[in-house]
């Protein structure tokens, strides 16, 4: 008795690339792309309507982040796990990505060397790390010892992060209010909390930080 090819969700705001990540992913037999998205909002729909085994997220969507989506997964579907594809080699999302929920992280640029294997070992229950995120993990043990186990919490909660960068992305308070299912005036007390909180003044400034720190590409 063959088990189930492993059912995956994959999002990228890029045709050509989720085209070639399929081409890679299909032609596996124990794995199968049942459903695409092109923004971390509708990778969290589409997931509730197919409940994939597995959803490959890209980092840099539009409405919201493959981190975001990735957390709102962890929420929403834990059954699905969770792996990052990224062109990103950076500590900083890497470590926000084991902190949403994700399985693993996977780079763009090895993705046809190392994505299958990562899946795999995804659905395994093993965590699939690319070698520079183990030299990161290893630093960041080393850091916490030295620093008595310290670490500086994030300064956004999850909602302002996704309103933040709602905002930067130029959508209006009833249209956040719309995809979050949350009313206009929460939306406003949430982006004033945001500007507080950062020291900031108008949406401008807001965009100005929400790409300097990743949210949105320039």
């Amino acid at each position: 008795m063959t088990d189930s090819p492993t059912r995956i969700l994959l999002a990228d705001d890029h045709a050509l690339v989720r085209r070639g990540v399929r081409l890679i992913l299909d032609a596996e037999p124990d794995l199968t792309v049942v459903a695409e998205a092109d923004d971390g909002a509708e990778a969290v729909a589409r997931a509730r309507e197919h409940r994939p085994d597995l959803a490959v997220l890209d980092i840099a969507m539009p409405r919201l982040t493959g981190l975001q989506a990735a957390r709102e997964l962890s929420r929403t579907c834990p059954e699905t796990r969770i792996l990052i594809l990224t062109m990103y080699d950076n500590e900083q999302y890497f470590f926000e990505a084991l902190g949403a929920g994700a399985s693993g992280y996977v780079l763009k640029s090895v993705a046809d060397r190392d994505l299958v294997e990562a899946c795999r070992a995804t659905m395994r229950g093993e965590p699939f790390l690319y070698p520079g995120a183990v030299d990161a993990l290893i630093r960041d043990h080393l850091d916490r010892v030295r620093d008595g186990g310290t670490g500086s919490s994030r300064t956004l909660t999850d909602r302002e992060e996704e309103i933040l960068k709602l905002v930067a992305e130029g959508h209006t308070s009833q249209q956040i209010a719309d995809l979050l299912f949350i009313s206009p005036k929460t939306v406003e007390r949430h982006r004033a909390n945001v500007l507080q909180k950062l020291g900031l003044k108008d949406r401008l400034e807001l965009t100005r930080y929400a790409i300097r720190v990743g949210l949105i590409e320039p």
